[in-house]
Formats: structure tokens, sequence, C-alpha cells
């Protein structure tokens, strides 16, 4: 299992990296992508419950999202996101007067999907698109990840207190400690380092950015979790070997661009 989740990042990081270096429509596309893989899941998940949210306005409407924050930045979003709502309440109470028994709920899982993996998801975009927006995308999303890395670790051969047991109960305090620990001196050092590209990052904003998303990013994945307990599922799906499904890879990301958006726009 770790040897996969190894080779599996290895090939990753620099798909990744090269895609945040081109930025514009190939790292629109790849968010795209990513994003509508990850809501395929999100709605796959639910469909293994009984439930009927419709793939089509989960997956295309999490694209069209990502598409128009791009193109239009928060320009017209709002509209946008308006109207995918009112498609998703006319399918659902069509397809109730055509017999489903459960169109309320399949309607309020279609809007969660475009709010939880569309619109979070845009974040990514809209980080990438700030002012010196490379170097900020190059410290969130690997901060992130150590953050991820180090929980995953340190939990691994120091964690004995469970962290949220019913929900998630292999994570531990230690490793949640510890992954604070190792996300926030990780972004210390790559503000150093950006730093040297731009005077916009420094070691204090890497590390005030890294505490931040490494303290609240784990809630994306306890999300998540609390999601697959729900219908006993342990992975979204089987595409990333070692790492289960797309949706399991990016549900700190859901948290972590937002927050490491308006982070930066707020302090800095």
């Amino acid at each position: 299992m770790l040897t996969q989740r190894l080779l599996v990042a290895i090939l990753m990081i620099p798909i990744g990296v090269t895609f945040i270096a081109l930025g514009g429509w190939p790292f629109a596309l790849l968010i795209m992508a990513v994003m509508g893989v990850a809501a395929w899941e999100y709605w796959r998940i639910f469909k293994t419950g009984g439930y009927s949210a419709s793939a089509a306005l989960v997956v295309g409407g999490t694209a069209i999202l990502v598409l128009t924050r791009f193109l239009l930045g928060f320009r017209e979003a709002d509209a946008v996101l308006a109207g995918l709502v009112l498609a998703s309440l006319v399918l659902h109470t069509f397809l109730h007067e055509n017999g489903s028994d459960h169109s309320a709920t399949d309607f309020a899982i279609t809007i969660s999907g475009l709010l939880y993996i569309g619109w979070l998801g845009s974040y990514m975009v809209s980080l990438r698109n700030l002012p010196d927006g490379l170097w900020w995308t190059l410290l969130v999303v690997p901060g992130t990840g150590l953050a991820d890395a180090g929980a995953y670790f340190v939990g691994s051969h120091l964690g004995k207190h469970p962290l949220a047991p019913r929900v998630s109960p292999k994570k531990t305090w230690e490793g949640y400690i510890g992954g604070i620990v190792i996300g926030s001196l990780g972004c210390a050092l790559m503000g150093a380092l950006w730093g040297i590209m731009t005077p916009a990052i420094t070691p204090l904003r890497g590390l005030i950015l890294g505490f931040v998303l490494s303290t609240l990013s784990i809630l994306g994945d306890l999300g998540e979790s609390m999601i697959k307990r729900q219908f006993n599922v342990k992975d979204s799906s089987h595409l990333l070997p070692g790492h289960g499904g797309i949706f399991d890879r990016i549900d700190s990301w859901l948290w972590a661009a937002p927050i490491g958006f308006y982070l930066i726009l707020w302090l800095w």
C-alpha cells in the first residue's frame, strides 16, 4: 500500500507542478477534469445508497462552474450558480412527477455536489489567477499535501489517541498534530524559497498560511469520510492505486483552496 502511494505520488507531482506552472487554459482544463471526475465519484457514492442525483448536472455543472470561474472570475458566477439550481429543481420535479420517490433528497444531493465540488473546487482557479498566483498555488497545494503526508506518517508510527473514531477510525491526535507541525514548517521553508522569486511570499507568510491550512484542511478529509461512512464505502473509486479515487485525493484541497485564497486576499 505504501509503495503504491509513493509511486502514484511520484507520478502525480511533476504533472501537477507542470500544469500549475503553465497556468491559463491548461491549468483550467486540468481542474475541470479533476473536479469533474471527483463530482462523478461523489454522485456514485450516493448512487450506491439508492439515491438518484443527476450525474449530468453534478458533473457537467461542476465543469461549467470551473470554466466560468476561469473565464469571468466571480463576475456572473452567481447567475450561473442560480441557473444550475433552478435547472436542478426543474429536473427533479419532473422526475418526481414520473415516479421517483425521493426526488427532494436527490435534488439536495445534486445541489450539494455542485456547491461542494464545483463551487469550492473552482477556487483552485481563483488561487492560480491571483497576482503571483503561481507561487501562492505552489505554496497552498504542496503545503496541504505535506500536512496530509505528515499526519499519515506520524499517525502510523506514533498514533494512539483517536481523533474522530466514528468518522475516521485510523486518524489520531498525534497524526493531526504531526501534520500541523510538518505542514507549517514545510510552508515556511517553501516561503523562503519562493520568496527568492517574488517579494509577496516570505517565510513568515508561509508559516502562517501553512499553520492555518494544516489546522483546518483535515476537516475536508473528515467530511468526505463522513459521507463514505454512511454508505460503507472505503474509497470513492479505484482510479489511483493506494490512494483510492480523485475525490479521496482532493478532499483537503476543497478546503485549502478557498481558505488559502481568502487568507491571501485579506492578510496580504
